[in-house]
């Protein structure tokens, strides 16, 4: 094997462990929860959330909600961290290993996402 396919092939390794990681994903939600100072005949705990005007909305939940939508939350950036991975793999794979037409400028990640 020669070291550029092993290279791949590492790669590719590392593309399935991340898939297996995403297979494993339970309950996800966006947005934000947190637990405000106790108040006369409330809730302590709130979620907020952008729709998708970008308009900021909120709900109030009780403690097990509350509990149960931090963990989809933390599943939720979870997910987009590795989902982040997979991307970058995929652009290496891409400039790398997939032959592609004759370029004045050399193509860099960066170039293809610069986060």
């Amino acid at each position: 094997m020669s070291k550029d396919n092993a290279k791949r092939a590492a790669l590719e390794n590392r593309l399935r462990r991340l898939a297996r990681r995403l297979s494993r994903t339970n309950y996800v939600s966006q947005g934000c929860v947190f637990e405000r100072k106790q108040r006369a005949g409330g809730s302590r705990y709130q979620w907020t959330w952008k729709d998708p005007k970008q308009k900021t909305l909120s709900l109030t939940l009780s403690a097990k909600q509350y509990a149960w939508l931090k963990k989809a939350i933390a599943q939720h950036r979870a997910v987009e961290k590795i989902l982040a991975q997979m991307r970058r793999i995929t652009y290496q794979v891409l400039i790398k290993h997939v032959p592609g037409p004759q370029r004045r400028k050399l193509l860099t990640l960066k170039t293809l996402h610069p986060i």
